[in-house]
């Protein structure tokens, strides 16, 4: 990030939970005293803050390359060439995963990383005396906010997992804090972190100066969208206080907004690499430098096919970031969305659709696609949509449309009202819930968001369904009839299962 783009502080991570052989887990800990002592001043906690965030770039947490947790295992996006269909990338999107996955341990272990950080942080920070009491509110609310993102995703993706609010320092702390926990748990702890970060001196928006930190409005967006989440998935009992706390917390970062109307803002300045500063629209982003060879964004050259042009001036030689037919096949007749967003490539090794959403062929960005774009993780598109779900769920209907049409209306598609009339949307789209669903996978198309958004608008059972009814031949190599109940969550990594097989053991169907 470039406001952030200090070198990483080098904290090492003791809760790296199974990396460690027995033999080294019976020696003392060499680096629990050097971490205390790095803690002296405030530039020391800043560094450490930096961090965190720096640990969001990589694709085995949550940055633009982490599409194999979210795109991938949705109905969006998948690998068909043949190359690709083998290994345990593919596991994933096969809906085949097995606990002895690398690529998932090592997404697990690099999350856990992010956590560890952010526990360092918060467990020294009182070490240091602050000149002024917010800055220290600020860095304090940023580790809290990181923290609760990290264990969102996780306990989405494996159910109940470890929760660990501290720094360890000795290998009894590792072996006390492995097991896991109920999600239940783990949901109070995201949203006491949350809710202190919210209570926080930290500004309302990111502005210039400060992109890629976070914000109150990125905080309120996040607290609305795990208060959805828990009010959809978690227990029924709080369902119309968790709905009324989602909508109070997404009203708030609506309410943030520095625009007035959506339609305000063209869809293509959403993602325009020259805008990506003052674009009114995004709320949180990590940052990447154009032309630099580590710090410059890859995906938009990653994401192109052999034989095109559009994302990069870096040629490729592959078949791109393939899209899935049943996407293409859900686009409504003259979406502008898709002609941006994807495009078919006639290459004779590719004849199929690619992503071509992120572009930057700029000479900045030069033949080796070292791109300037930044990695969405928030805008405000989404926080209407948010709105929108959360009012059809307290049965606001008018409310719920009325936060509906403003996307539709920004991309030039007809109201609610007018598209139901017509046979083939209301075909497809039959109710408000599918409608919005919809409008989310289409607007929001190869964001990270998808996979998420299926999770929490279907149950276990409705989800299996709504995959097996799909045509398989929009699907490539991907086999839909693997899709079972189990695929809710993902296994637990075998070398976290086998260090104790009670505390930790394995999600049904593994």
């Amino acid at each position: 990030m470039k406001n952030i783009n200090v070198k990483l502080l080098c904290l090492v991570t003791l809760f790296a939970l199974g990396s460690c052989k027995k033999d080294f887990l019976e020696q003392s800990d060499p680096n629990a005293n050097t971490i205390a002592n790095s803690f002296k001043s405030e530039n020391d906690v800043l560094l450490a803050v930096n961090g965190c965030y720096s640990l969001l770039r990589s694709a085995n947490t949550i940055g633009e390359g982490s599409d194999l947790w979210t795109d991938q295992r949705s109905d969006d996006t998948g690998t068909n060439d043949n190359q690709s269909n083998a290994g345990e990338p593919f596991q994933f999107n096969n809906f085949s995963l097995v606990p002895t996955n690398s690529y998932m341990y090592t997404h697990w272990l690099a999350m856990y990383a992010v956590i560890a950080n952010c526990n360092i942080v918060l467990s020294n920070i009182d070490k240091v005396t602050f000149a002024a009491p917010a800055t220290k509110q600020k860095y304090k609310a940023e580790a809290e906010f990181i923290r609760a993102l990290i264990y969102f995703d996780m306990v989405r993706e494996w159910g109940d997992v470890p929760l660990v609010t501290t720094q360890l320092t000795s290998p009894a702390d590792i072996t006390a804090n492995t097991f896991r926990t109920a999600q239940a748990k783990v949901y109070d702890q995201i949203v006491a972190d949350l809710k202190d970060a919210a209570n926080s001196p930290l500004p309302v928006t990111q502005s210039a100066g400060v992109i890629g930190r976070i914000s109150l409005a990125a905080v309120n967006t996040l607290l609305g969208q795990v208060y959805l989440t828990m009010a959809t998935t978690q227990d029924q009992a709080n369902r119309t206080t968790n709905l009324n706390n989602a909508l109070a917390s997404l009203t708030a970062a609506y309410n943030s907004k520095t625009f007035t109307n959506l339609s305000d803002i063209p869809y293509t300045d959403v993602f325009d690499v020259t805008k990506k500063s003052t674009c009114p629209e995004l709320i949180w982003q990590i940052v990447n430098i154009q032309g630099d060879p580590i710090y410059s964004s890859s995906i938009a050259a990653n994401s192109q096919a052999k034989g095109e042009t559009t994302n990069s001036q870096k040629p490729s030689t592959s078949v791109g970031d393939n899209v899935t037919h049943d996407l293409v096949n859900e686009y409504e007749a003259g979406d502008p969305r898709m002609t941006f967003s994807i495009k078919y490539a006639n290459a004779p090794t590719v004849k199929d659709w690619y992503v071509t959403k992120f572009r930057d062929v700029s000479a900045g960005a030069g033949i080796n696609g070292y791109g300037g774009n930044d990695w969405i993780l928030m805008r405000y598109a989404d926080v209407i949509l948010m709105l929108s779900e959360v009012n059809m769920y307290l049965g606001n209907t008018a409310q719920a449309t009325q936060y509906l049409d403003m996307v539709r209306a920004r991309a030039g598609m007809p109201t609610y009202e007018v598209s139901s009339l017509d046979p083939v949307y209301s075909a497809n789209f039959p109710t408000l819930k599918l409608a919005i669903l919809h409008e989310r996978r289409v607007e929001l198309a190869f964001e990270h968001h998808r996979w998420f958004d299926l999770l929490r608008t279907f149950t276990t059972d409705e989800l299996v369904n709504y995959f097996h009814a799909k045509s398989q031949a929009n699907f490539g190599s991907a086999i839909l009839s693997n899709f079972t109940t189990k695929d809710r969550y993902y296994p637990i990594p075998f070398n976290e299962t086998k260090l104790d097989p009670t505390k930790m053991y394995q999600n049904p169907g593994y």
